[in-house]
């Protein structure tokens, strides 16, 4: 791809970085923005500048957040006793998205996998073990996307919560082996936090 100006190119190869964006659509995109006002450029530059600047993360269950504690967590109609693990902010947005679930949320940040040099203390299980010894929680639930991978994290998170006396339960598998919970409609994956059922670590 040939540019007539160095200043597009720079502002394509940007682009091209981010995920699922190639040069071609990254040009699509700088083109666009070329044909904006100012004004709508420099919103658009200021909105990510704040984000980025702004974003935090949730001191009780590790969400993106605005302030020291998320919305989710924030907000009193949730139900406390209910805690649904996901491995990543995508997973608790896509459940969210379901409207089926409300309870409150804990973000693993990944998922056990040596072969990636990911271990348990690279993941927020502590803090997840922490919020489980203050008693409120009655149950939690294993939303983790259905790998090899995944099913090694529940399986070392019930080992740590069952002996707390915690009910631990699995989605419902009308999410197939081996997908990504991101991934799967509203429709299967609303039904599979509502057809929970009980874990029990063999």
């Amino acid at each position: 791809m040939t540019f007539s100006s160095k200043l597009i190119e720079k502002a394509v190869e940007a682009f091209a970085t981010l995920p699922g964006i190639g040069r071609k659509s990254a040009l699509r995109l700088v083109l666009h923005l070329l044909k904006q006002d100012k004004n709508t450029t420099e919103q658009f530059t200021a909105a990510l500048m704040a984000m980025r600047e702004g974003i935090r993360e949730c001191s009780v269950c590790h969400n993106l957040a605005d302030e020291a504690v998320c919305q989710i967590c924030a907000d009193a109609r949730r139900d406390r006793s209910l805690v649904c693990v996901v491995e990543n902010i995508r997973d608790l947005m896509a459940i969210e998205d379901t409207s089926q679930y409300r309870g409150l949320y804990h973000v693993l940040g990944g998922v056990i996998s040596p072969i990636d040099g990911i271990g348990p203390g690279d993941l927020h299980i502590d803090s997840l073990e922490e919020r489980v010894r203050k008693g409120e929680i009655r149950e939690i639930i294993m939303a983790i996307s259905p790998t090899i991978e995944g099913e090694t994290t529940i399986y070392y998170i019930s080992k740590k919560l069952l002996p707390l006396g915690v009910q631990l339960s699995a989605i419902a598998r009308g999410v197939a082996f081996g997908g990504d919970l991101e991934y799967a409609d509203e429709l299967t994956l609303g039904r599979s936090i509502v057809a929970r059922v009980p874990y029990s670590a063999r």
